[in-house]
Parts: C-alpha cells; structure tokens; sequence
C-alpha cells in the first residue's frame, strides 16, 4: 500500500509543475518527463530489492510503461499530442501499474485513458468555446470564409446524411449514424475557424524556440523550411532569424491540466475504495 501511496505523490507533484510549465510556456521539459521515468521505476527496482519477495511490482512498472510508450507514439504520430504531452503520457505508464497483478493492472491503465479522453473532450470543449467567445467578430467571418470555401463538399456530406437519415426510418441505428454525418461537416469547420483565427500568431524570429511549429513554410535563402509536427529545430530557426525578422507560427493549447485533472479522478477513485473491489487494498 505504501509504495502505492509514494507513486501517486510522485506522479502528482511532477503533473503539477508540469502544468504550470505548460500554462506558462504552453511546453513541457523533456528533463521532467524523463525524470519521472527514472525515479517511478528507481523506486519499484530498490523497493523490490529490499521489501519485497519478488520482482513483480518492477516489471509492472515496465509493462506500464511499455504500454504506454506504445500509446504515448500512436497519439504523436496520429497528430493528437505533441512530443512533450506523449512523453508525459509515457512517464505516467511507469507510475499507473500500483498493483502486482496484470490483470488488475491494464484494468488501471484504462480506467485513466477513459477517464483521459472523457475529460480532454470537456476540456476541448470549454477552450473552443472560451476562444469563439473572446474572438466572436473574427471567428464570425472565418467561419463564413471556411464554409463557402468547402460549400460543395459540406452540401454532398449532408446530403450523404440525409439519404443515410431515410435509411434509418426502417433501422434506427442508422438514423443516429445519418444525423453524426450530418452535422460532422460544421464541426469540422468549426474547428477549422477556431485553428485559423486563434491559435495563429505572428511573432518576433528572435523570440522562436525549438519546436514552435511554422504556420506555413518560409524560404531561408535558397533552403525551404516546411511546416513539420516535430516543429523547429535549432538550424531552421537559425535559417530563419538570418532572413526573415518576423514569422507566423501555430500555437496549441496548455493539454497538461487534462493529465493533472484525469490524475486527480485517478486518485479519488482508488482512495474511494472502488478498485479495491478488485482486489488492489
């Protein structure tokens, strides 16, 4: 129970620097993530080695963090994360596995990762919301300017989803599917407007650091430097500072606090007991 106890206390006091380094900074130190790593499974090895019988609670850690690193790089390379919110993602898979059984266990992992997308998607939710509303009048018109630009598309998807709503006259699961095609096309732009409008910012060359990522590609000298998920290295904004004294670049949003407030629920369920009832206490 005790070394449960410390995991969790560790894992907490490194999500909440690192969400004030997000908020801040709207980035998360590689140094943070991988200390996490380090001292999550330094403690289960020397734990093991001098408390316990066996080496069970060690590899747990490693099976978590494996599994975890698997989803920390599917969210990266599927563009749902960036590097620092993946690595976070990982160090968190070296602390989750509070049990010595698998089992229970992957029963753990998930229950966070449910928990994860349910409060991300809130979180999402709030922040486009917060964001349409303190940028209403520009929102307004980029809306309008995305809409006519895919006009035809949106109209043949509505279409598709009324003829899929017919459909669903005679097989209600159909009807449901017909009315998510429907409306699909204005979320989409909607979360176009919201991208386009407010997360893009024209900044100083001097003031890039490694990893902003490049609205759209600029040309350093005879060399193109492309938009690239990974950002900028040291050598483009180098390139870049040398031909250029301004440039646009996209920001994201602080995702951190998804982590810390998905801990949070974490916690009081298991402090509640409800995983006890798997055999965890």
């Amino acid at each position: 129970m005790i070394e449960g106890i410390f995991l969790i206390c560790l894992a907490l006091v490194w999500l909440l620097f690192a969400t004030i380094q997000d908020l801040k900074k709207i980035e998360v130190a590689n140094w943070l993530n991988y200390s996490l790593i380090v001292f999550a499974i330094a403690f289960r090895f020397f734990y093991c080695l001098f408390d316990s019988l066996d080496f069970s609670f060690f590899y747990q850690g490693l099976i978590g963090l494996g599994i975890f690193y698997v989803l920390g790089h599917l969210f990266y390379y599927g563009r749902i994360f960036a590097g620092g919110d993946a690595k976070l993602m990982i160090a968190l898979g070296a602390v989750l596995p509070l049990s010595t059984s698998f089992v229970i266990n992957m029963e753990l992992l998930l229950f966070y990762v449910f928990a994860f997308f349910v409060v991300g998607a809130l979180y999402g939710l709030v922040i486009s919301l917060f964001l349409t509303i303190k940028h209403f009048r520009i929102f307004k018109k980029e809306f309008a300017k995305q809409l006519k630009f895919i006009k035809r598309f949106v109209y043949l998807i509505m279409f598709l989803g009324l003829g899929v709503m017919v459909i669903g006259l005679f097989e209600n699961l159909f009807f449901s599917f017909g009315v998510v095609i429907f409306i699909l096309p204005y979320f989409y732009i909607y979360a176009k407007a919201i991208d386009e409008c407010c997360m893009i910012k024209k900044i100083k060359t001097s003031s890039l650091t490694e990893g902003d990522w490049l609205y759209k590609e600029v040309k350093g000298g005879k060399d193109v430097i492309k938009t690239n998920w990974e950002g900028l290295s040291k050598q483009e904004i180098e390139k870049i500072r040398k031909y250029h004294k301004e440039v646009r670049i996209k920001q994201g949003i602080a995702f951190v606090p998804v982590f810390l407030i998905s801990f949070l629920i974490f916690i009081y369920i298991y402090s509640r007991g409800y995983f006890g009832l798997l055999g965890i206490f």
